[in-house]
């Protein structure tokens, strides 16, 4: 495949930025994550208002502390992203300190069905998928970035052997189903917000949010073992790796049931350490309908027209 020129000097630049130390490259997400807040960016803004939404931490004198802190690690995590995109995977691999419950993946696998992995967008999941592409073949559905040559960054530094990236469209259950049904892994993460349509409302955090019900179908139609896994940050700046079997809900043939449970199990590995799961994404935009509620994210946390 063709790497067109503008993708390629965007790795390049990743590339460079991938050489840093460990140590040097997260003070230098600390950095962004200071300058994030300083500058009241984008991201410093939806953290703010998912924190208001949530009313986290009880106490609103504590809750700028807590933006600092989720705005630093949220930095902390596009560094690191980038240095595992563009190191050999044996280096990624040495962030990994220790690994729990690698028991129940490997006796899903033995049972022949097919594996979901559902990774939340807690800590860096970008090592879960290097972990789990150095035990085998793994298909992975992503969200295909609006630019051409964002997708082909995307594909060229994801892209590592027994990695299958699978754009989520509308097409994306047929290459899943067949994974599932010659036994393989797939990962999917449960915590992006989907089109109307493609999910049901279900809890989250206590507030209904449009939830993914694409993993909750394949685990009922196909009979796949589910499991919940993430690789949470160590103050050592390196990473313990844990899965979790799902709860037998998931699978259940009613989907908000079904996605109430995901949910949970979601919200549940984010409150192991609150600052590390992904604040910087509008997850409440769509309302139930007929609920009278409006976008809470509308119009501060957007960009304002150039003039």
């Amino acid at each position: 495949m063709k790497v067109p020129l503008k993708t390629r000097l965007m790795y390049a630049a990743a590339w460079c930025l991938g050489r840093l130390p460990l140590s040097w490259a997260q003070r230098l997400g600390d950095a962004i994550g200071a300058f994030s807040h300083r500058f009241d960016t984008r991201e410093c803004k939806v953290a703010r208002r998912n924190l208001e939404l949530l009313g986290l931490p009880r106490d609103p004198a504590e809750r700028d502390p807590a933006l600092r802190r989720i705005l630093g690690q949220t930095g902390r995590c596009a560094v690191e992203t980038l240095r595992i995109w563009t190191r050999p995977r044996a280096d990624n691999l040495r962030l990994v300190a220790t690994v729990t419950g690698l028991e129940h993946l490997a006796a899903a696998e033995a049972a022949g069905r097919g594996v979901i992995i559902s990774a939340p967008h807690y800590g860096n999941w970008e090592l879960l998928i290097e972990f789990l592409a150095a035990r085998g073949p793994f298909t992975l559905v992503y969200r295909t970035p609006e630019s051409a040559s964002g997708d082909a960054f995307l594909r060229l530094a994801r892209g590592g052997e027994n990695i299958r990236l699978v754009p989520a469209e509308a097409s994306t259950l047929r290459p899943l189903w067949k994974a599932l049904q010659a036994g393989g892994v797939v990962g999917i993460t449960p915590d992006q917000q989907p089109k109307l349509g493609s999910g049901e409302f279900a809890p989250f955090f206590g507030r209904q949010a449009l939830t993914l019900s694409l993993i909750p179908r394949l685990a009922e139609r196909s009979g796949a073992a589910v499991l919940f896994a993430y690789a949470e940050r160590r103050p050592d700046g390196r990473f313990d790796l844990h899965f979790e079997p799902a709860l037998p809900a998931i699978a259940s043939p009613d989907l908000v049931e079904a996605t109430t449970a995901m949910n949970a199990q979601v919200e549940s590995i984010a409150r192991r350490d609150l600052w590390q799961y992904q604040w910087t994404y509008k997850r409440w935009t769509l309302r139930p309908p007929g609920s009278g509620e409006t976008n809470p994210y509308h119009p501060d946390c957007y960009k304002r027209p150039r003039q």
